[in-house]
């Protein structure tokens, strides 16, 4: 069988806050089938960690499921980065998955922070919690040097699963690439932090992410009522999944703004030059090996705290709500959720929202949102159209604002699958556009004074 015959692609997409199971029409590109599930956190054992076996039940009742109806011939891996699993020689986890929102000692992070690599080595800033994989295997080797011993390969997370399913230990390029401190993008190797921390030999072999590592299991595939050998591939990234279609079909420059848990930017077409490591810019790597300039801030988590607070608001109503806003001077600063984004240290507070109404505050939230894109899109030097995918896209408040911060067409696709399509091109099925909205920039009265007011509030 080859990837042009595939009908139908089961992409296993385990999110921060959630773990899904999707079936796409390779014709199509359409989303047929989704099972999901939250993905929690245990918060016993010797760090938080994810429940990794109540993930790999779900994932295994799921593709159960949908290997009945409606069948699926290839498997596509995409998953959350900032995170490692360690194995030992029995194939099963030595440790934990760690959760990367885990603090660490300050002994521990200082330790880290005079080990690991430059900045322009590794093009990964120095990241809060776990957020840097690196940080989490120092972690784990000084805190737990039995444990960390009995460990004989470590996995990138998407890769895990891949092992899980077909047997084969492999790591890859987006992940490895994303902020870890392991990679070093502009010789496309691994950075000296390997070797500092004396793991080179555990490292899995390197494979590209749209490599068919193995069929599934035979064990696994009886068990899934799989009727023929069902290949699985290498697997990628999440926001770099959601990059990955546009790479394929858009000529650069252009900027891509994936939207979840992480609002991730990507310059597509930038360079590495002007990258500042203490604002959450960084380098990731796409799934043809590039280094693309990218930025990002908590904007998914930030927006689910503002809503539930505000509580829900008619879209009308928001975006009626923009010119008062403006005139009121009504002003959210950052951060909402600290300890990433363009703006460090900040603290947030508002500004003029005293007796504000709902749809007030809902329409100064996006605002905020809007003005932190912007924000992250000016520190990678971001050029073109802006494209916006997943939850955002759907956000026509957001979109509005965002295309006239920016001055900027913005394209929305309010499809919610962007890392599942991602994925599933990785089999080599050919893209399918789907729906877009497309937003040209529009004048708002005040908006310039608005958005200086701001930038002077928040120093």
């Amino acid at each position: 069988m080859t990837a042009t015959f595939y009908r139908r692609i089961a992409v296993l997409d385990i999110g921060k806050t959630n773990a899904k199971v999707v079936v796409l029409d390779a014709g199509t590109g359409a989303e047929i089938a989704v099972l999901k599930r939250p993905n929690v956190t245990i918060k016993t054992g010797p760090y938080p960690h994810y429940d990794i076996e109540a993930l790999w039940s779900f994932a295994l009742d799921a593709l159960k499921k949908l290997a009945r109806e409606p069948g699926f011939d290839a498997i596509s891996i995409t998953t959350h980065g900032a995170a490692a699993a360690l194995l030992g020689g029995d194939g099963a986890l030595a440790m934990p998955v760690i959760d990367y929102e885990h603090e660490y000692p300050e002994a521990i992070r200082d330790a880290y922070t005079a080990l690991r690599p430059s900045f322009g080595e590794t093009f990964s800033p120095r990241l809060a919690m776990g957020l840097n994989v690196g940080a989490q295997l120092h972690y784990q080797k000084s805190a737990f040097p039995e444990e960390f011993a009995k460990v004989t390969d470590i996995l990138t997370y998407a890769q895990y699963w891949t092992a899980r399913l077909t047997g084969v230990a492999a790591n890859e390029l987006t992940s490895l690439g994303c902020h870890t401190d392991l990679w070093n993008p502009k010789t496309g190797s691994y950075s000296s932090l390997v070797d500092r921390l004396g793991i080179r030999g555990l490292m899995a072999p390197i494979r590209s992410a749209f490599d068919a590592i193995g069929p599934v299991l035979p064990e696994i595939a009886a068990e899934l009522g799989l009727g023929e050998t069902v290949p699985v591939y290498c697997g990628i990234h999440d926001s770099n999944a959601s990059l990955l279609p546009h790479l394929v079909h858009r000529e650069a420059p252009f900027a891509v703004v994936s939207t979840g848990t992480w609002v991730i930017n990507f310059g597509v077409g930038g360079d590495l030059d002007h990258l500042d490591a203490e604002r959450d810019a960084l380098a990731n790597v796409d799934a043809y090996g590039r280094a693309v300039p990218s930025s990002r801030f908590m904007g998914g988590r930030e927006f689910e705290i503002l809503s539930a607070e505000i509580g829900p608001v008619d879209e009308k109503a928001a975006q009626a709500a923009i010119g008062p806003v403006i005139d009121k001077g009504m002003i959210l600063l950052p951060n909402i959720a600290p300890g990433s984004g363009p703006f460090p240290g900040k603290t947030s507070r508002w500004i003029g929202a005293e007796d504000a109404s709902r749809a007030e505050r809902h329409a100064a939230a996006c605002l905020y949102l809007a003005l932190m894109t912007d924000a992250c899109l000016g520190l990678i030097g971001a050029k073109g159209p802006i494209i916006v995918e997943g939850p955002f896209a759907l956000n026509e408040t957001y979109l509005k604002l965002l295309a006239a911060v920016a001055g900027r067409e913005v394209t929305a696709l309010p499809g919610t699958t962007g890392t599942s399509q991602g994925a599933a091109l990785l089999t080599g099925i050919r893209p399918v556009s789907g729906a877009e909205t497309h937003v040209p920039p529009a004048e708002i009265a005040g908006l310039g004074a608005y958005r200086d007011r701001w930038y002077a509030a928040i120093e």
